[in-house]
């Protein structure tokens, strides 16, 4: 594993605003790009410059225009070297940790898994750092670590406290930069996943756009002005609160008819248990639901009604332009669907325009990818804090 040195670093807050769009925008034409920022031909060149020299920034040909006359530098747009870094992501799951590596734009390159054997902190760190080795052989030219975990994180290094690992003021953090040499920067995993689609997927380019997850908890993200809304009580668990239906189920880890109670994995997969004695999977109930089996339907149907409200309440009180949905918890829309439609359309104003509700049936190497998207910020910001 050989860790390399930003060699475009530090970049100035004009030089930033240049690599950021071209970063999450490129490629883009001299024009374009000066439109984009308000800047003169001249100020554009000057802060270009250094980024070509210093390899962030390449002049590519203009698609469809012949070899004949690629020439001139008004013509060539410009676009990132996405290959000419690479980063790695991990997100941290109560039994797992998920490993990619990502180009500088963030496709993964690559992924490796490991079973989490131990939560001791210090093993844990071990565990990373051994993962970066392995991972390092094929890609040396690593330029940070990106690391997300459930729980509340404190200034980007600190686990401040996670229930899923039983952590409290674990300095994550630097435990892996000793172990690797890299820079390390530590998230709420939420917060990675918005950070990574406000930048590179669902919500690039969106004004107003929430990430909303459902699988072991309830996750949500607001972007306003294009840049996520931090809060000091990020993840400490306001799906609890959220009550939805007063009169529905009391589960161990919510209110009665709270978000949490309604929608998580863990709920369901307790109510259905309650009900009927036998434990199944979630995968299981939703099989069950979708055949008739009457206890995991009506389950499933309280669910997706709950689901419904809640992208209602979000739409109604933070009119994002889209919604994404995401989390291991997503396939209950494919047997509760129309019943999610139907309570966003009891809920709304007969007259509110459509919600864009984008779902995203993804894994946990897309929550990596966010935590790696949070090495490529700090890598192009030069800070911390994004």
């Amino acid at each position: 594993m050989t860790a390399v040195a930003a060699s475009w670093l530090p970049l100035s807050a004009g030089e930033r605003s240049v690599a950021i769009e071209v970063l999450v925008h490129g490629p883009l034409s001299r024009t374009e790009l000066a439109r984009r920022l308000d800047l003169s031909a001249g100020s554009l060149t000057r802060l270009t410059k250094p980024l070509i020299e210093s390899g962030l920034l390449i002049e590519v040909p203009e698609a469809g225009t012949p070899a004949e006359v690629r020439q001139g530098r008004p013509s060539q747009p410009l676009d990132v070297v996405a290959e000419s870094r690479s980063f790695i992501g991990f997100k941290i799951t109560e039994d797992m940790v998920y490993g990619v590596v990502t180009t500088l734009r963030s496709e993964i390159v690559a992924r490796h898994d490991r079973p989490l054997v131990s939560r001791d902190p210090a093993e844990v760190a071990d565990l990373l750092a051994e993962m970066t080795r392995e991972l390092g052989g094929a890609y040396p030219r690593l330029a940070g670590i990106g690391i997300g975990v459930g729980g509340l994180v404190q200034e980007r290094a600190v686990v401040g406290e996670s229930p899923f690992l039983q952590w409290r003021d674990v300095p994550l953090g630097e435990l892996v930069e000793e172990r690797t040499g890299l820079p390390v920067v530590v998230e709420n995993d939420v917060a990675a996943l918005v950070e990574a689609e406000t930048w590179f997927g669902a919500g690039r380019g969106l004004d107003r756009f929430v990430v909303l997850t459902i699988g072991a908890g309830v996750g949500y993200g607001l972007v306003l002005g294009g840049r996520r809304v931090p809060y000091a009580e990020e993840d400490r668990g306001f799906g609890r609160h959220w009550i939805i239906d007063p009169n529905g189920p009391l589960t161990p880890d919510g209110n009665r008819g709270s978000a949490v109670s309604l929608l998580t994995i863990p709920s369901i997969r307790y109510q259905v248990q309650a009900a009927t004695g036998r434990d199944h999977s979630y995968e299981e109930i939703l099989a069950l639901a979708a055949a008739g089996d009457p206890m995991p339907a009506r389950v499933i149907e309280e669910a997706g009604r709950a689901l419904g409200v809640l992208v209602a309440q979000i739409a109604n009180f933070a009119m994002p332009q889209k919604i994404m949905l995401a989390g291991e918890g997503v396939g209950l829309m494919d047997v509760a669907g129309k019943t999610v439609e139907d309570a966003i359309r009891s809920h709304r104003h007969p007259l509110a325009a459509p919600i864009d509700l984008e779902t995203r049936v993804s894994d946990f190497h897309d929550w990596a990818r966010g935590a790696a998207v949070l090495a490529i910020q700090v890598l192009v910001l030069g800070v911390a804090e994004v």
